[in-house]
């Protein structure tokens, strides 16, 4: 059974931080100082998206300014990639975002997630640069009621 739950609940934040840890820290060797940062505080909200009760998948809902929301700390576990999971809950994300007021998305994409992200419908709009020590380009998209049918 599948649920996508959001919010600033403790747990929500520990599964999340549990994602990341595992995929940003040991798999791809971002120092945890640098992964965990001044956005993680008590009133951070996070999405977690849950498979039979595991905690598979997360994005940290950050708001840019007024118009603008940024899909942060977006992340699947390495044995639940490329099955749907992420498009699932990055549609979530954003339906949420556009129920919230917001036009626009922009993240910070690793250059292995651009298709990913290109076929969810953003676009590149920088060249590439390092960001903790990983090649990313900044992606954006206009928010609308359609995202993927989900």
């Amino acid at each position: 059974m599948d649920k996508i739950s959001f919010g600033s609940a403790s747990y929500l934040q520990a599964a999340a931080f549990s994602i990341r840890y595992h995929v940003f820290v040991l798999e791809q060797k971002i120092p945890p100082e640098l992964e965990f940062d001044q956005h993680d505080d008590e009133l951070a909200r996070y999405f977690v998206y849950f498979h039979n009760k595991e905690a598979i998948a997360t994005i940290r809902y950050q708001t840019l300014n007024e118009n603008t929301i940024q899909p942060d700390r977006f992340c699947v576990t390495k044995k639940w990639r490329k099955k749907g999971f992420g498009k699932k809950l990055l549609a979530f994300y954003e339906k949420q975002a556009i129920k919230d007021g917001y036009q626009r998305a922009i993240l910070s994409a690793e250059l292995t997630a651009i298709p990913f992200y290109l076929n969810s419908g953003y676009q590149i709009v920088s060249a590439p640069y390092l960001e903790d020590g990983i090649w990313c380009q900044k992606m954006e998209k206009i928010l609308t009621e359609v995202t993927n049918g989900y």
